[in-house]
């Protein structure tokens, strides 16, 4: 069924940045240190809070991050991933036009913690672990110039929310599995190397090109990646407590269990099969963690469809660094997402257009932060009533 995608906050919002751009262009500025464009002036601020007063009072989101399907065969009657297609979709929502950004993988990630459009060597999985070469910023604090590993002016999510007093964590499937490939924490090749780890291992499936933490000399120049960037395990233990939970917790599975594979390097089944094994793991887990059962959203989607669909929605801009995203179209194809949280009414289905940048934006209005890169994007929707169906959920009680 279709929703309504009527945004109730978006009027105010869109209202205050126009006034804003008459007397100070605040709508096409950005702060060179964070590439974020920040609620700067009365209208703007007035805007924003009226826009987070009107959100659910989500306080713990949850991402995990498969791998290059696309909508028809994860969501389509003969999916291999029954769980995921089926069991989660029944009790959250399922957006069915939710896209990627570019082909081919890392890409994609770099959107979704930092709003940042690709370049061709991110397009291309940085099979060389280059410093990106900064020759100047573009509209929206894009950084122009070519490269991998952003320069500490460059800012994710992840560096708001440290700012702004909340937590966060990246939990990496199989990081640090053989300590020879990469450590065990940060995980992650020496500046200028060749990335080995950009194909499996018999015994270690971590691909840093998944790890979009790995790319930003904000984090890994910080004693926090040490701490923030860990192995998947330690995530049973952080669930446990509300006050061990990350407000921001993503989940990157390993080459085999994100399904990115068709045969794993282990021997074992790949693809969908091995996506639907690990969500079949690891969600109940969350779902049934006070953080989430308190104030919790999880989002599960992909980072690109599969095959030549390079199609995109949302208006999205290529960026000042490549001139297709998609190699041969404007984005990473549709891909499809679902989400959980109490302010999800069960069988909520939204058409409303949405990708990573999307996504970003949705998350930074959740946790009161300013838009990073293109979240920033005039007219970019971000999730509203037409996925919050259930706003005045009760917090569950606490065990």
């Amino acid at each position: 069924m279709a929703l309504s995608s009527h945004r109730l906050f978006r009027t105010p919002t869109l209202a205050a940045c126009a006034m804003a751009a008459l007397v100070t262009a605040a709508c096409s500025t950005h702060r060179a240190s964070t590439s974020a464009v920040p609620p700067s002036s009365p209208s703007q601020r007035a805007g924003a809070q009226t826009a987070a007063a009107e959100l659910p009072p989500i306080h713990h989101v949850f991402v995990i991050v498969l791998e290059n399907k696309s909508f028809e065969t994860t969501f389509g009657p003969s999916s291999p991933a029954p769980y995921l297609a089926d069991t989660l979709v029944k009790q959250g929502a399922l957006l069915t036009n939710y896209y990627g950004t570019g082909h081919f993988s890392l890409d994609n990630y770099i959107t979704m913690v930092s709003g940042q459009a690709p370049d061709s060597a991110t397009q291309a999985d940085c099979s060389i672990y280059t410093d990106f070469v900064q020759t100047g910023t573009a509209e929206y604090g894009q950084v122009v110039g070519h490269g991998c590993v952003y320069p500490a002016s460059v800012h994710t999510i992840a560096d708001q929310l440290t700012e702004h007093g909340l937590t966060w964590k990246g939990y990496m499937e199989d990081m640090g599995n053989d300590p020879a490939r990469e450590p065990a924490a940060c995980g992650h090749v020496a500046i200028g190397t060749p990335d080995h780890t950009n194909r499996a291992a018999p015994t270690d499936q971590y691909a840093t090109k998944h790890d979009p933490f790995a790319y930003f000399h904000s984090i890994i120049d910080s004693p926090i990646c040490q701490t923030n960037v860990v192995r998947l395990e330690q995530l049973a233990h952080d669930l446990a407590q509300t006050a061990t939970t990350p407000n921001y917790t993503f989940i990157t599975p390993d080459l085999c269990s994100d399904g990115h594979d068709a045969k794993c390097a282990d021997g074992g089944p790949g693809g969908l099969e091995a996506a639907n094994t690990f969500l079949r793991t690891w969600v109940p887990r969350i779902l049934q963690s006070p953080a989430f059962r308190d104030d919790g959203l999880l989002i599960v989607t992909f980072d690109e469809a599969a095959g030549s669909d390079a199609t995109a929605c949302c208006n999205e801009q290529p960026g000042p660094n490549t001139k297709a995203p998609g190699w041969t179209g404007p984005g990473g194809g549709r891909i499809g997402a679902v989400l959980l949280s109490p302010f999800i009414t069960a069988g909520t289905v939204s058409h409303t257009p949405y990708n990573h940048y999307s996504m970003l934006k949705s998350v930074e209005e959740l946790f009161h932060l300013p838009y990073l890169g293109y979240a920033a994007q005039d007219g970019l929707v971000s999730f509203s009533t037409d996925v919050y169906t259930n706003p005045h959920a009760s917090a569950k009680p606490k065990h």
